[in-house]
């Protein structure tokens, strides 16, 4: 499957098969894969937490208002940002380039997110947003549907997976196998409507 394919067929799936469970493999690969999704600053400030554990994903499933997909799906993914990424040993993002570049970039995070808890909320949002598109093609690229998730119970869900206080729950994403088609998507806006040139 090419990229445009993936993109293509990629779609919120809301009935997985129960039955189906991923290989570690296959979970392993799809995390390598998220891993090389882009940040600010490379600071790499998303962290994944995994389950396949049928009794955390049914817990799971009551924090999101009782939606099925959790509980059904092979795997969870809830992307949460790190807010204290960018000062955790930050010379370790650019560890492959010379001191001077690390330690620039070390001050360029301290500038931009040291008195700044809007920039560092900000930042973790579009990080895991990135990273939630990368998993989603490349569970298609791997055969597999995927559902994105925002509809859920922060605080009871925050509780589920033992959030830690300095850590922001973006949004979740179920992996596993459609026991159906997906609907027809329910109407795309025509591109002059949403592309612009030069200026609005």
């Amino acid at each position: 499957m090419d990229t445009f394919e993936a993109i293509r067929t990629r779609r919120a799936t809301k009935k997985f098969d129960k039955s189906y469970k991923m290989t570690s493999e296959q979970v392993k690969s799809l995390m390598e894969h998220a891993a090389l999704s882009p940040t600010s600053y490379n600071q790499q400030n998303w962290r994944f937490l995994l389950t396949t554990k049928q009794s955390v994903k049914d817990q799971i499933s009551k924090a999101a208002r009782d939606q099925p997909q959790p509980s059904d799906g092979s795997l969870v993914i809830i992307l949460c940002g790190n807010m204290d990424a960018w000062k955790e040993d930050p010379l370790r993002y650019w560890k492959n380039h010379p001191l001077e570049k690390q330690e620039t970039v070390k001050n360029a995070l301290h500038r931009k997110y040291a008195d700044n808890l809007q920039n560092r909320r900000d930042e973790a949002i579009r990080s895991c947003g990135m990273a939630a598109q990368t998993i989603m093609l490349a569970a298609r690229q791997m055969g597999l549907d995927s559902c994105p998730m925002s509809g859920f119970e922060y605080d009871e869900l925050a509780k589920v997976i033992n959030l830690p206080e300095n850590h922001l729950i973006v949004l979740m994403i179920v992996v596993g196998k459609a026991v159906e088609p997906a609907n027809l998507r329910g109407g795309q806006l025509s591109l002059d409507k949403i592309v612009f040139e030069d200026k609005f």
